[in-house]
């Protein structure tokens, strides 16, 4: 089989041949491209003649399965799927198979640094310093005794969890399924939005969890609470976040996510919102969590074949 990499995964060309030895051994043809590129027409360049495909998370559509008819599977280096065709893939019988997993920590991780940036206030007491104003530092609160509401508990969710009950937190969770996971309180939506002091959001981007949080869900939290959205950017209306956050009905927030991926679009409501970290989507974007996908991306391959 002829085996491309789209992209090199944030890896060296050299990690993922290493990875690879398997597969060529057994006489497949492996292909990596030592840059990103997302325009369709390279893309389909790169893919010519292909079998299998390995990207992260370039969006791939029936343009780009039309001009790969060997194509029958796609490993995915991602957690979500949707931006890939999978409608289509489904139709034309093409496998796709994600690396679920391998985020996890890095992502949680992130998770936690928001919370302790925003309520330590980490940005702009650096800027003070800075300006050598001593008697302009800026108090904060700490994570330890608050209520954090947590919202969908997958191995995120659950993660994130048990990081912030090492803080001292108490934790609310809403999850389609609840579950029984010791120390976690499950609650529905609109109690876990008037209870929380933070919310985060762990969420699957699919047609229900589309602006799962809106106008009338901003005015059921308190003035206080923090907002973190390190899960997909769809999940949260902009709109309504940046009107929550200039009318003071949430404290403050954080998003590593939006309605389309970075760079954004100068007009996103959002850049005029105050109180908010803007992350260019970097949660998944550690060198641990590169090397544990390039393992489960091959593996999904390897697999797949046999």
């Amino acid at each position: 089989m002829k085996i491309v990499f789209l992209e090199p995964l944030g890896l060296k060309v050299s990690q993922i041949e290493a990875a690879c030895e398997g597969l060529k051994k057994a006489g497949h043809e492996v292909v990596v491209f030592a840059d990103r590129n997302e325009n369709t027409d390279e893309l389909i360049r790169r893919a010519e003649g292909a079998e299998v495909v390995i990207e992260s998370n370039i969006p791939l559509r029936k343009d780009f399965l039309d001009a790969c008819p060997k194509l029958k599977m796609l490993s995915i280096a991602f957690t979500g799927l949707d931006h890939i065709d999978m409608e289509e893939c489904q139709r034309r019988g093409i496998v796709v198979k994600n690396a679920a997993g391998y985020s996890t920590q890095a992502v949680a991780e992130l998770t936690l640094a928001l919370m302790i940036d925003l309520y330590r206030k980490v940005l702009e007491n650096d800027t003070i310093t800075r300006q050598c104003n001593r008697k302009g530092i800026l108090p904060g609160r700490e994570i330890g005794g608050k209520t954090l509401g947590i919202v969908g508990m997958g191995n995120i969710g659950q993660r994130v969890a048990q990081l912030a009950m090492a803080f001292g937190c108490k934790v609310l969770a809403w999850n389609r399924s609840p579950r029984q996971i010791e120390g976690v309180t499950f609650v529905d939506k609109e109690t876990l939005l008037k209870e929380s002091d933070i919310v985060t959001l762990h969420l699957a981007l699919n047609n229900e969890t589309r602006d799962f949080i809106t106008e009338k869900d901003f005015a059921l939290m308190k003035p206080d609470t923090l907002l973190i959205n390190t899960a997909r950017g769809p999940i949260v209306n902009e709109t309504a976040l940046a009107n929550a956050l200039k009318q003071g009905q949430i404290a403050a927030a954080a998003t590593d996510v939006y309605g389309t991926e970075p760079p954004l679009k100068p007009d996103n409501p959002l850049f005029g919102a105050p109180n908010l970290i803007m992350l260019p989507h970097i949660g998944f974007a550690t060198e641990e969590a590169f090397v544990l996908r390039l393992g489960i991306v091959v593996r999904n391959v390897e697999e797949f074949i046999n």
